[in-house]
C-alpha cells in the first residue's frame, strides 16, 4: 500500500519539507504498524497459529493495533501488560478498553517481571498459560517487521536528501535504512533516553552508514509530555491540519523544524519525514494532561 507526501509551506527557507502520511493507512492499524504486522500475520497464517501474543504499555499503539488487526484476521489475541496496577483501570485507559473491545485478552504483569519477558523460559510459561501462540515482541520490531518497513519509500521519494523517522525499538528506522537510496541520509529521532539504538540499528541493518541518530528531542524520556511540545503540536495542527503524536512523530517533527531553524540543513535540502501513525494514544496523554492541569492536545478528533 502506498501513502500519499503532504508538502508544508515554510516560512523564508529554501527548505523542501514533506510528510508521509503513513497515518492514513488504516483507521486503527495505521502507520508502521501497518508494516511492521503485514508480514508477520502472513507467517502466523502459514504455520496455522489461530492466536498471537505480544507485549506492550498502558497506551502502546502496537497493542491497539494488533488487537484489532486480530479482529479483522480471525486471530484470538493476548496482550502481556507492564504494570499489574492497571488491571482493575482497563476501563479507564482508552487504549486497554479498545483492545479489550477487539477481543484481546490482558495478563498483566508487575513491572519487575515485565523486565525479563524475552528470557526463554518466561515465555514457555506462557505457553504452559496459554497453549499454542504466534509471538510478536514488544513494538512489533523483527525481522517480517522490517520486511514490512522496506515498502515505507516508494518512487515519488527517491529525491529527497534526508529521510526522518521517530525512533521506538529501531525496526521502522531499520527498514528506512535498507531500502533508501545510497544519496539519501537517514536521521532518527529517538522518543526515549537511552544509547541502545545504535545497537539495535546494526542488528537489524548491518553494514549500512546512511544514518545518524539526533538524540536532542525526547523531552526527557519516552511517554515525557511539556506544555512546550504540547503548543507546538496545537499550532502545527491549526497551520497544517496533520494531527501528530505526542509520543513519537510530535517530537521528531518539533527536532526537525527546530533544525531547519538552525541552519543544520544545507540550503534547498528535500527532507522527507514519516508520520509513523500512533493518534490513538494521544485520548490517553490527554486524559493524563487533564489530571496535571496542563494544556491538552487539541488536533485529536
Amino acid at each position: 500500500m502506498k501513502s500519499e507526501n503532504q508538502y508544508i509551506q515554510l516560512d523564508n527557507s529554501t527548505i523542501t519539507l514533506a510528510i508521509k502520511r503513513e497515518d492514513l493507512l488504516h483507521p486503527h492499524i495505521s502507520g508502521n504498524k501497518y508494516r511492521k504486522l503485514k508480514y508477520n500475520l502472513i507467517q502466523a497464517k502459514e504455520e496455522n497459529k489461530d492466536t498471537l501474543l505480544t507485549f506492550g504499555g498502558a497506551f502502546s499503539n502496537h497493542i491497539a493495533a494488533l488487537a484489532y488487526a486480530g479482529k479483522l484476521h480471525n486471530f484470538k489475541t493476548i496482550g502481556v501488560i507492564r504494570g499489574d496496577e492497571l488491571e482493575s483501570k482497563t476501563n479507564e485507559n482508552p487504549t486497554l478498553k479498545f483492545a479489550q473491545e477487539c477481543g484481546m485478552k490482558f495478563k498483566f504483569e508487575t513491572r519487575e517481571n515485565y523486565k525479563i519477558k524475552d528470557n526463554p523460559d518466561y515465555i514457555n510459561n506462557l505457553h504452559d498459560e496459554f497453549g499454542d501462540f504466534y509471538l510478536i515482541p514488544e513494538g512489533g520490531t523483527n525481522e517480517l517487521a522490517i520486511k514490512g518497513c522496506l515498502e515505507i519509500l516508494n518512487e515519488d521519494d527517491t529525491d529527497f536528501d534526508f529521510i526522518c523517522c521517530a525512533i521506538g525499538s529501531s525496526g521502522t528506522i531499520s527498514g528506512i535504512i535498507k531500502s533508501a537510496k545510497t544519496n539519501q541520509t537517514i536521521l532518527g529521532f529517538p522518543s526515549l533516553k537511552g544509547t541502545f539504538f545504535d545497537k539495535e540499528i546494526h542488528k537489524f541493518a548491518p553494514n549500512y552508514s546512511n544514518w545518524k541518530i539526533i538524540s536532542d528531542y525526547h523531552f526527557e524520556g519516552y511517554g515525557k509530555v511539556t506544555p512546550k511540545l504540547v503548543d507546538f503540536l496545537n499550532k502545527f495542527y491549526s497551520k497544517h491540519r496533520i494531527p501528530l503524536d505526542p509520543i513519537y512523530t510530535g517530537k521528531m517533527v518539533f527536532g526537525v523544524i527546530d533544525l531547519i531553524k538552525k541552519n543544520y540543513f544545507p540550503e534547498n535540502s528535500k527532507i522527507l519525514v514519516i508520520h509513523t501513525g500512533g493518534l490513538q494514544g494521544i485520548e490517553g496523554m490527554n486524559l493524563k494532561l487533564k489530571t496535571k492541569n496542563l494544556p491538552q492536545i487539541e488536533s485529536y478528533d
